[in-house]
């Protein structure tokens, strides 16, 4: 274990809870039995015996952090003593040698604790009375500042900085200047004074989801349905309107952890119109808040939405539903805990897993805000991953939804405890305790469970936002075909003023086509374009995916160029995630053993393939999701692809996601692409009625053109056969 001198204990807090530098301050002799190395090696083979026995408790490894921190520490102080000699400071370094030789064999055993060893990171307040025990313990003289412990993190100065009031917000503010608190609910619980007052619950909580499952499920009971029906004639699963129900019942707090492809996001905003939590705010991953807006419209019409982005310049801060993204919140967090909302979403709960980060923090900050003012207001966490590494990763999505805080579970939960009539010493004690925190609200559903109610095939279109320089540029490149389409049609109107304004629209868009043909892939030309929106794509396509299979495990990735595959491949490697390679330059070898890896190995998790070389000839039914990074120019390269996975023997619904790259062409292309799947679907057969590539390339010329020009009024709808 090498060395790193003060870096376990500086940074901002340095000031206040003690560092390195104090510790030449230690009284200790240097025999066998005293000092803080036979503290740091009695509790390093406690953590050993833990490890054997199966996994490492969360409280075990906040001891192997703290260990090693000390341990590093200790190096820097023998090395630095001066009144050592040579042979006294190796026989010290060697018993230190020994802790870090048990700490490593601990390690292998339990592979999570390897970053534990050398992370340099700021210990937090726990961590912090854990360092400062063991330095008492072994008789250490401890500086002024490890003995004061401040739990409470000062926000930095730069946050308020940071920190942006959209002119939309203050005219919401100017008219709504003031928000009358909710007391409906009453006054808050007392604090509870029960049987369990005096016991610390919060581990042994977490634990219950290790030892306490006995097979049953974690998802509370749902009341039955009153109805499937939803705005706009569409219909809900099953699954869905019993989640839906229970908001309207009166639950105010869900864990949805849902697999993917069970329409979570529906779940979530149908439970807010039924329980009237509106304003509603909904805090999402970037790359899917374009999707939530969508999602608003289609779901709850008569509500309106917005999405911050940004310093919120565009945002309408009088909408029923305000969507922000992780990235920006920082920025956005004082307006927020401000506005009055009566309900709060976060999408991806994973991402807030981290206590010590920002994001956390300002998630927690608002929904502490909000439920002062609103006790009755909807909280909803949704993930498919509500564990990532260990159970402690419930510790922070719980906080949010009200049901602990960083010590001890709060009123509602704890009264659910003291009926069990339990304690953490009693037998049965983990079941009963698992059972209460799954009625808090924590509801899970498979794939498996709910198959009868979900379409065998279905596609589902995931809008992304171009963000950046490439964004921009991929704007400004359709913005210029746009120009030159215009000023071709406008000089072919002059010459001829009695023509079908159609007519143009099809002769200079078909012009337009051949001249793109013959550039190929250069020049801003549709086909240019289309590249280029797939290459932008990659990142976020890739990073979906991921998600994914950590949600539902194997994934097929399609792309149409080699680049997207390249692009995608290196991300899902640093995501940790084992991929196979399908493509058109493989031997007959080289491909059946990538798809054999693929559906025999389970630490394979993604099969990235070609649109066209993995379209045909391959079985890929291990998996039932699949990602389609780029378009195709036809439905049945895109069916083809799909049906890869959706094979006879295939147990699962099939779930498509398309990625689709908001307000650009590609959303045009996509609505074609469904518009000849819906002539090919009302063909005997498909026969006749199949899109040819020309046919889609140039109806999406057509059709930018036309939205150009503004077709004039009682014109007759375009026919694309």
């Amino acid at each position: 274990m090498a060395p790193s001198g003060q870096q376990a204990t500086s940074g901002s807090r340095s000031t206040r809870r003690g560092t390195a530098r104090s510790a030449p301050q230690r009284a200790r002799k240097h025999q066998d039995e005293t000092g803080v190395i036979p503290v740091l090696a009695r509790i390093t083979r406690t953590i050993e015996n833990s490890a054997e026995r199966g996994k490492v408790s969360p409280a075990n490894r906040t001891r192997f952090r703290v260990v090693a921190v000390l341990v590093r520490e200790e190096r820097a102080r023998i090395k630095a003593d001066t009144s050592l000699g040579d042979a006294e400071r190796s026989k010290e370094l060697t018993r230190l040698d020994g802790i870090a030789t048990i700490m490593a064999k601990t390690a292998s055993r339990d592979t999570s604790l390897i970053k534990l060893i050398t992370d340099t990171a700021p210990l937090g307040p726990e961590a912090l009375e854990l360092r400062r025990a063991i330095l008492l313990e072994a008789g250490a003289e401890l500086a002024p500042e490890d003995l004061v412990i401040v739990t409470e993190e000062p926000e930095a100065p730069e946050a308020a900085e940071r920190q942006v009031v959209p002119q939309s917000v203050r005219q919401y503010q100017m008219s709504n200047p003031f928000l009358a608190p909710d007391f409906s609910a009453g006054q808050p619980a007392p604090t509870a004074t029960g049987r369990l007052a005096n016991w610390e619950l919060i581990e042994p909580l977490f634990r219950s989801f290790e030892v306490g499952a006995g097979g049953g499920a974690a998802t509370m009971n749902l009341p039955a349905p009153r109805s499937l029906a939803a705005a706009g004639g569409k219909e809900l699963m099953i699954h869905q309107a019993r989640f839906i129900e229970a908001a309207r019942a009166g639950h105010r707090s869900f864990l949805l952890a849902d697999e993917p492809g069970l329409g979570k996001t529906a779940q979530a905003l149908l439970a807010a119109q039924v329980s009237g939590s509106y304003p509603l705010l909904v805090v999402v991953p970037n790359v899917v808040k374009v999707n939530w807006a969508r999602e608003v419209e289609k779901w709850t019409p008569q509500r309106s939405a917005t999405v911050v982005h940004g310093d919120g310049e565009d945002l309408d801060a009088f909408a029923d539903v305000v969507i922000v993204n992780y990235e920006v919140l920082d920025r956005h967090a004082a307006w927020l805990s401000r506005r009055g909302f009566q309900g709060m979403v976060v999408d991806e709960a994973h991402f807030i897993k981290n206590k010590e980060s920002l994001r956390s923090r300002n998630v927690l900050q608002i929904a502490k805000s909000i439920r002062s003012v609103a006790p009755r207001a909807l909280f909803i966490a949704l993930t498919g991953t509500p564990l990532i590494n260990q159970v402690e990763d419930f510790r922070m999505i719980w906080q949010y939804l009200g049901w602990i805080d960083d010590k001890k579970p709060l009123p509602e939960l704890m009264r659910r405890l003291e009926e069990t009539g339990l304690t953490p010493g009693d037998p049965g004690f983990f079941a009963a305790a698992r059972a209460a925190v799954i009625d808090m609200g924590i509801v899970r559903r498979r794939k498996s469970d709910v198959a009868a109610d979900i379409p065998a095939r279905r596609i589902a279109d995931i809008p992304v936002e171009l963000d950046g320089e490439e964004g921009r540029s991929i704007r400004a490149a359709e913005e210029a075909l746009v120009t030159r389409l215009v000023a071709r049609y406008r000089r072919v109107l002059e010459q001829r003023p009695d023509a079908d304004p159609e007519e143009i629209v099809r002769l200079v868009a078909s012009a337009e086509l051949e001249e793109s043909r013959q550039a190929g892939a250069g020049g801003d030309n549709v086909f240019a374009m289309v590249r280029r929106i797939g290459q932008a794509k990659a990142a976020p396509a890739a990073d979906y995916t991921v998600n994914l299979a950590r949600n539902v495990g194997k994934v097929v990735f399609f792309a149409k160029h080699i680049d997207v595959m390249d692009a995608a491949e290196e991300h899902f490697a640093r995501a940790g995630l084992r991929t196979v390679s399908i493509r058109g330059d493989q031997t007959t070898k080289a491909r059946t053993e990538a798809i054999d890896a693929f559906t025999n190995d389970p630490e394979v998790a993604v099969a990235v393939c070609s649109l066209t070389a993995a379209g045909v000839g391959v079985n890929l039914q291990a998996a039932s999701n699949v990602v389609l990074a780029e378009l195709s120019w036809t439905n049945a390269e895109q069916t083809q692809a799909i049906d890869r996975v959706h094979r006879i023997g295939q147990a699962l619904p099939v779930t498509a996601w398309r990625i689709i790259a908001a307000g650009t062409l590609d959303g045009r292309i996509s609505e074609l692409i469904d518009a000849k799947a819906g002539l090919a679907a009302r063909a005997l057969d498909g026969g006749g009625a199949e899109a040819e590539e020309g046919s889609v390339q140039l109806s999406a010329l057509m059709a930018l053109l036309r939205d150009a020009v503004a077709e004039p009024v009682g014109a007759e709808p375009v026919s694309f056969d």
